[in-house]
């Protein structure tokens, strides 16, 4: 079978790899697609080199059809179209047993600490099955792992119909936020700088501002009648978006950073103590936030078509990170098989 293997220095090789029968607990997934994203990305220019071993086996973000059960594996059939949520943890840490288990101290990330699914046959445990309706695309279901990640950070906002919601950074990760959120009928504003993105956003029917353009914080307080955002989505991981999130919140308003910044960035704390600000982290996701995702994805309340941008077979991986990183586009997948 073939499978695309990261072998450092920024360079993915596509090759033939002898597959494996799934063994007990487990499921052989016959993958239709991969989607790629920023932390494929740092991965490809060995940001992660400390995580991902050599000629590993990246992807996290997919959907397919069981191919094959290994023994003590019940509940699942040969042909169930599955997507996985990539998790592991081991249930003993005091977060696991606080009912944390997406925030182990010991979390393993399938696709990044343990072979991904960027390849035709993929085992898995089946505990990180999850069921997809029959009638849904699996091009579509390749959403399903980024929209659980929208869902968690909405749910951690706490966000509430009529609500302000402020997204900073229309990337696919900034977009399926404002989706999720649109869900819940808070009202949304997208601030982004590239006009391509921002035009995307206004075809899905968002507002938007462009910071490079106005003065957010004042465009805001404008936009909610003097008040600020209730909550502000920081996707950006850049020092102006978190100063920017900040400063746009009314009193009493919730910060929740969904982009993955710096060990180090200054915040204006004095204006967390002037409005009694909350800050939220969000990171993945857990079960429940997965299954509302595929409800979303198969609803279609996430906008699937006009987010996948491009579709590269496996053999051509290398060249589906390579326009990833070009720009320009929003959500790349690559074709792992067949997706009937």
């Amino acid at each position: 079978m073939l499978a695309a293997h990261y072998e450092g220095s920024g360079s993915i090789r596509v090759r033939e790899t002898e597959p494996r029968s799934p063994g007990p607990g487990e499921v052989q997934i016959a993958v239709a697609y991969t989607g790629i994203c920023g932390t494929d990305l740092h991965i490809l220019h060995g940001a992660m080199d400390h995580r991902v071993g050599p000629s590993a086996v990246l992807g996290h973000e997919m959907s397919g059809r069981i191919g094959a059960l290994g023994p003590q594996v019940a509940g699942w059939a040969v042909g169930d179209p599955v997507s996985v949520m990539p998790l592991r943890w081991c249930g003993d840490c005091p977060a696991c047993r606080d009912g944390n288990t997406h925030v182990c101290h010991t979390l393993t990330f399938i696709g990044i600490d343990s072979p991904g699914s960027l390849q035709e046959r993929w085992n898995v445990p089946a505990d990180v099955l999850v069921r997809l309706p029959a009638d849904l695309d699996l091009a579509h279901a390749a959403l399903v792992e980024p929209t659980a990640v929208a869902v968690h950070d909405v749910r951690r906002a706490g966000l509430l119909a009529t609500e302000s919601a402020v997204v900073i950074g229309a990337g696919p990760i900034g977009l399926l936020i404002a989706c999720v959120a649109r869900t819940e009928a808070a009202r949304v504003l997208m601030v982004e700088p590239d006009s391509s993105r921002r035009a995307l956003a206004v075809e899905l029917g968002f507002e938007t501002l462009d910071p490079s353009g106005c003065d957010v914080p004042a465009a805001v307080q404008a936009w909610t009648q003097g008040a600020g955002a209730a909550v502000v989505f920081e996707v950006s991981s850049s020092q102006q978006g978190l100063d920017t999130a900040v400063a746009s919140l009314a009193v009493r308003g919730r910060l929740v950073v969904v982009g993955i910044h710096p060990p180090h960035r200054d915040v204006d704390l004095f204006r967390f103590f002037w409005r009694e600000l909350t800050l939220h982290g969000a990171r993945v996701y857990q079960r429940e936030d997965v299954e509302r995702a595929v409800e979303l994805v198969a609803d279609g309340a996430i906008p699937a078509d006009r987010l996948i941008s491009r579709v590269e077979p496996l053999a051509q991986a290398a060249e589906a990170f390579r326009s990833l990183e070009s720009g320009g586009v929003m959500k790349v997948l690559v074709k792992c098989g067949d997706d009937d």
